[in-house]
């Protein structure tokens, strides 16, 4: 908790962003780099898979792994504050295949191994991309997974109708893309007001310039269409299983993305995994809160020092 407390108060190497072609496709990066990396961390976020979101976490984690790692986050394609590819709308598979190509052209050179950090359905594509690269990566960890569907959450349920809907996601895009129209200051008081009461200026500023965008918010919900059609099955168990010492899982209490009783399944038929439950109250979206990233990014390198001892 003091380390928590300190590295919230204190200064951070900060991140640094870019844009770079990948598939043809402009993609927004965010990354720290080490001086002597023992490893590369490659991230994957969930959706909306806006990577400023994440910024506090980022630095954070670079921080609680003491500068062994240049870690790397990379966005969904067309989820940015620009509409670089005009309108056009892409699938779960198509950012899958976005984040191996990317691998393929930045990241499977790098002479270190690569640990992959996800959240939320980029831990379903972290799964994908161990499957193409397990010789170069060495542990996976996703945060609050959306690994298949949960047919009790009535949230899921709603989201899952619109998205499914070409008009309704048209017309939610269209009014969300509204708020356009208002300064940039008033927008970062409505958010800030009703979205994010306790939000992190980062979260607030990612919501303001990314989320208030047509074409972003059509890709969100085209990729949550694709999503609930491709994890309306199980989860490739056997895999799973096969390298389940690879793996790591952190859970919420409250998570219908994540539910316990995906924990428990995992827990069942993939024992050797590794399986925890976030109990202090910060949710699915917890790189809206700087306490919420702290406190993930923690976890996430005690995992990652306990893992591999000669980093402690």
């Amino acid at each position: 908790m003091e380390s928590e407390k300190g590295l919230m108060n204190n200064a951070k190497t900060p991140v640094t962003s870019r844009l770079s072609r990948v598939s043809e496709m402009m993609t927004e990066i965010m990354e720290i780099q080490a001086e002597d990396p023992k490893f590369h961390v490659l991230f994957i976020p969930g959706n909306p898979g806006v990577v400023p979101f994440y910024k506090d976490f980022l630095e954070s984690l670079y921080e609680f792994l003491d500068g062994n790692a240049s870690i790397t986050a990379i966005g969904q394609i067309s989820q940015t504050s620009k509409d670089w590819e005009s309108g056009r709308l892409f699938s779960l598979q198509e950012q899958i295949d976005h984040k191996v190509n990317f691998i393929r052209q930045d990241i499977e050179g790098v002479k270190v191994p690569i640990i992959l950090v996800a959240h939320s359905i980029g831990s379903y594509i972290s799964l994908d991309i161990l499957r193409k690269f397990s010789e170069k990566v060495v542990y996976c960890i996703g945060l609050y997974p959306f690994l298949t569907l949960n047919k009790q959450s009535t949230k899921q349920s709603l989201i899952g109708k619109l998205a499914a809907s070409s008009v309704l996601s048209a017309t939610a895009s269209f009014l969300i893309a509204s708020l356009r129209l208002l300064p940039m200051w008033a927008a970062r008081r409505l958010v800030s007001n009703s979205l994010g009461a306790s939000w992190s200026d980062t979260a607030v500023q990612a919501t303001c310039t990314h989320l208030r965008q047509y074409h972003t918010m059509r890709n969100v919900l085209y990729m949550a269409m694709t999503e609930f059609r491709e994890l309306a099955a199980e989860p490739d168990w056997e895999f799973m299983r096969e390298n389940q010492t690879r793996l790591a899982f952190l859970f919420g209490i409250d998570d219908h993305w994540g539910p316990l009783q995906l924990f428990e399944e995992i827990s069942k038929l993939a024992p050797g995994t590794s399986l925890s439950i976030e109990r202090e109250g910060h949710t699915h979206a917890f790189c809206c809160t700087v306490a919420g990233s702290v406190w993930v990014a923690q976890h996430v390198a005690t995992l990652i020092k306990n893992r591999f001892t000669h980093l402690q």
